[in-house]
């Protein structure tokens, strides 16, 4: 019987420790050194750098055209929200003519925290519940008949 009891605890504790490890996460791509240290400003076009470094992550929308490769890694215990313990961004930029003008790389230091507002922008009219919306129309004058709306918001049949 306690050989049980000692087989019983030791499961538990272990599945306890188990439980407390966290769960790492690693998304994304970041090139080595050896891959972006290839790329020459100046001479490579984007045809070579996609070669070089691969598909980028994401590319802006405005402004100079700029190739990101984005890497995330993050640690989540349980249940818990992830965190993020590391972040990488490499920013190739281009000219008009296509040709490397920077190479830039950011990490999570780099980064800002922006702080969501949480606005709703009003909307004219009546909020109705679920039954007025069901049943709202209940009543009314059948479309077609004398006095009856021809649209919303034009009484009569519009002649």
């Amino acid at each position: 019987m306690s050989s049980r009891v000692l087989l019983t605890g030791t499961v538990l504790l272990v599945a306890g420790l188990a439980a407390c490890a966290p769960i790492r996460d690693v998304r994304g791509y970041i090139p080595d050194d050896e891959k972006v240290g290839a790329v020459k400003i100046g001479a490579d076009t984007r045809d070579t750098v996609q070669v070089k470094l691969g598909t980028p992550s994401s590319t802006a929308t405005f402004g100079d055209p700029t190739w990101y490769y984005i890497s995330t890694e993050q640690e989540r215990y349980a249940f818990f929200h992830p965190d993020i313990t590391k972040r990488q961004i490499l920013a190739v930029e281009f000219s008009e003519d296509g040709k490397v003008t920077d190479v830039r790389k950011y990490g999570i230091e780099d980064g800002q925290v922006i702080a969501m507002v949480d606005r709703e922008t009003p909307s004219r009219g009546k909020e109705m519940t679920l039954l007025q919306q069901l049943f709202g129309n209940m009543g009314g004058l059948p479309a077609g008949a004398p006095g009856a709306s021809t649209g919303p918001g034009r009484p009569g049949d519009g002649r």
